[in-house]
């Protein structure tokens, strides 16, 4: 699908889905989110599902793989890379990334193809460059060279497998060399798609029938089998399966929190960070749609989604409460979930921009906010109830940190251990679980039980 541009003075063709890789790829090094950028950059945009399914892959895994590309791409440029154009940086990214790291995109077209774009968008000069510079690279690949990684490990793994320094610096003190190399490979594989089976509709056996008349490639959960691995999206049959609510897209990662919570139909349950919905319309599910769910957020219009999603899902026990947690008067509770605002970095396979956007410091002060938070949701809970503190982050600060803190300072709750729920390999000495992309093949998760106890 090619478009004409008279812009300059001869015509060139350029790929409109390349340009919109582009455009959503700027936006994201101006510090906007990924799938907020996507979302604008297509919003105007007439692409068919194929179309959209590419533009996604094309700026995610070079957004994901950018510390990588920068450093490939300097050895081929006379000039330091810090002197080029954001456009012209991210046309040589775009390039390079389908060079190396596209299967079914043929060199010569990944060559033509951004040459044009910057053809169209910088002119002939610098169409000219890109053509030299992804040309050079194809005549003389091994003139890329990366630190030895015994004598630099933090710099070689930053490099080769394109991450911020402060990650790798982190799990190299968490995990060793060998655990660090195999857990960068994972976060940067094709990210994990799962449906969510929802059974006041449904059931699980019903919706893999359906894949399996349509040869999708699929597998159950590996802990949670109302889970459904796919192994692509974006395909006809899953826009049909979410309008109707059969299915919701969800980590199965995500739903093991809901899971050590267990909500029963009977319960009294409080979400304090809801939307859009993932947790809470879960939670609902399980309880049959029977009992009652308060799903609070600060965010109107965050909520507002969620509100759209029990609807298609046939939900009827959530009441959506726009407030701040802090100044939630609401009465005690059976169930109290808290997932707080986290670094994301246990999902960093998926959202590709967290690399970029996060700095330690950051983590620092999302677990000062973060233990504010578990204090205040303790203050909801009924003696004899459950808190379940959960996050999609591998960072111990955010993690086992706070919950070991909170213990300290509450004597009145106790972790109540999540063996009970799932076996012993998910669960590690304290009671915690914690999955990793390496070893459990699931995004990188975090939940702890806590239990009041009934005479506090």
């Amino acid at each position: 699908m090619n478009q004409t541009t008279t812009g300059h003075q001869e015509q060139r063709k350029y790929d409109p889905v390349r340009a919109a890789a582009l455009e959503t790829m700027i936006l994201i090094e101006q510090k906007e989110q990924f799938d907020r950028a996507i979302t604008y950059t297509i919003q105007n945009k007439e692409l068919r599902a194929l179309d959209k399914r590419f533009l996604w892959q094309l700026a995610n895994g070079a957004t994901k793989m950018r510390r990588r590309l920068d450093h490939e791409i300097k050895f081929y440029l006379a000039k330091p890379s810090s002197k080029l154009s954001l456009k012209l940086a991210n046309i040589l990214r775009l390039g390079f990334y389908q060079l190396h790291f596209t299967n079914r995109i043929p060199a010569a077209a990944a060559v033509s193809e951004s040459v044009n774009l910057a053809h169209y968008m910088l002119g002939r000069s610098q169409a000219n460059l890109v053509n030299a510079v992804m040309r050079a690279c194809l005549r003389e690949p091994n003139k890329v060279h990366f630190v030895d990684k015994n004598e630099n490990p933090v710099k070689y793994l930053g490099d080769y497998y394109s991450y911020p320094d402060y990650f790798v610096e982190y799990c190299l003190k968490e995990f060793g060399l060998e655990r660090t190399e195999k857990l960068l490979q994972h976060y940067n594989l094709p990210p994990q798609i799962f449906y969510r089976v929802n059974f006041l509709k449904t059931k699980p056996d019903e919706v893999a029938n359906m894949l399996q008349s349509n040869n999708i490639e699929f597998s159950y959960g590996k802990y949670l089998p109302e889970f459904l691995h796919i192994e692509a999206r974006g395909l006809p049959l899953e826009s049909e399966l979410i309008k109707t609510g059969k299915v919701f897209i969800q980590d199965e990662s995500s739903g093991l929190a809901v899971r050590l919570l267990n909500p029963r139909h009977k319960n009294n349950v409080l979400d304090l960070t809801a939307a859009p919905g993932g947790k809470t319309t879960y939670m609902a599910i399980r309880m049959r749609n029977k009992g009652r769910i308060t799903a609070l957020d600060k965010s109107r219009k965050r909520l507002e989604l969620l509100v759209e999603n029990t609807k298609r899902l046939g939900i009827k026990i959530i009441s959506p409460v726009v407030s701040d947690m802090f100044d939630f008067q609401g009465g005690l509770f059976d169930r109290v979930l808290l997932d707080p605002p986290c670094s994301g970095w246990g999902t960093a396979g998926k959202h590709s921009d967290l690399r970029w956007v996060k700095s330690y410091d950051d983590i620092k002060k999302l677990s000062r906010i973060q233990t504010a938070m578990l204090g205040r949701a303790a203050k909801l809970v009924k003696p004899g109830g459950v808190l379940v503190y959960s996050t999609c982050s591998i960072i111990r600060d955010e993690n086992d940190q706070i919950v070991e803190e909170f213990l300290l300072r509450h004597k009145e709750f106790q972790i109540d251990s999540a063996k009970e729920f799932f076996p012993d390999e998910l669960v590690n000495s304290r009671g915690f679980v914690k999955t990793y992309p390496d070893i459990e093949n699931l995004h990188g998760a975090f939940c702890a039980r806590l239990k009041r106890k009934i005479n506090s």
